[in-house]
């Protein structure tokens, strides 16, 4: 029985986002305005017969297939989003599950640094070289989820809400986790939209995501 713990679907990757998530794919690249689909589920070895599914059903592109100790993640995109809708429904009935019983989302930390430090800065970049480099002075926005895959819906929505650099949005493993940074005025509106873009992610009857701090 595969357990369903992420179902993440996006209308429109945003550019940095697209370009970020490239930078990882080991499968067909992304592209600004895809819709895209991140699936993740437990145990991990699951992610194969999805795949499978999910190529057959549609013109969908699989940008990434990770296995890793305990979960599998995949994501599937294309440029029209009812290949990438016929894929889900595919992968959903073979689960004979609906999107609703995926975890719900955690959010397990987030706060606004202020006015980063030139020692704080080189650490952050040396650790993170996919995204763009945060710069002395700047704001940072951290955020943290359970389960992972959440983060990258946070991160597409704080993008179209604010002017923002991307410096790290990583989707898998035990917790995602995303920096950005900025003016703080933009980092304040970047928190807000991806904060509400988790709350309202299981719909207006479901659970949302639960705030932690």
């Amino acid at each position: 029985m595969i357990e369903l713990r992420t179902w993440v679907f996006i209308d429109s990757l945003q550019p940095q986002l697209a370009a970020y998530m490239g930078t990882a794919s080991m499968g067909f690249l992304p592209v600004p305005g895809d819709s895209c689909l991140w699936v993740e589920v437990a145990p991990g070895m699951a992610v194969h017969r999805l795949s499978d599914i999910a190529l057959k059903a549609s013109n969908v592109h699989l940008g990434q297939q990770i296995v890793e100790r305990s979960y599998g993640s995949i994501f599937v995109h294309h440029r029209v989003q009812s290949d990438v809708l016929e894929s889900g429904d595919h992968m959903l009935r073979y689960m004979n599950t609906e999107h609703s019983t995926r975890h719900p989302c955690r959010l397990m930390w987030h706060e606004i640094i202020r006015s980063i430090t030139p020692d704080h800065a080189t650490l952050i970049n040396r650790d993170n070289r996919k995204g763009s480099m945060i710069l002395p002075g700047e704001s940072m926005l951290i955020m943290e989820t359970d389960p992972a895959g959440y983060i990258i819906y946070a991160a597409n929505e704080a993008e179209k809400a604010a002017n923002v650099k991307l410096i790290e949005a990583r989707a898998v493993g035990a917790y995602g986790r995303l920096i950005m940074s900025g003016k703080e005025a933009d980092m304040e509106e970047a928190a807000r939209a991806a904060t509400a873009a988790l709350q309202r992610m299981n719909g207006p009857n479901g659970p949302g995501c639960t705030d932690t701090m």
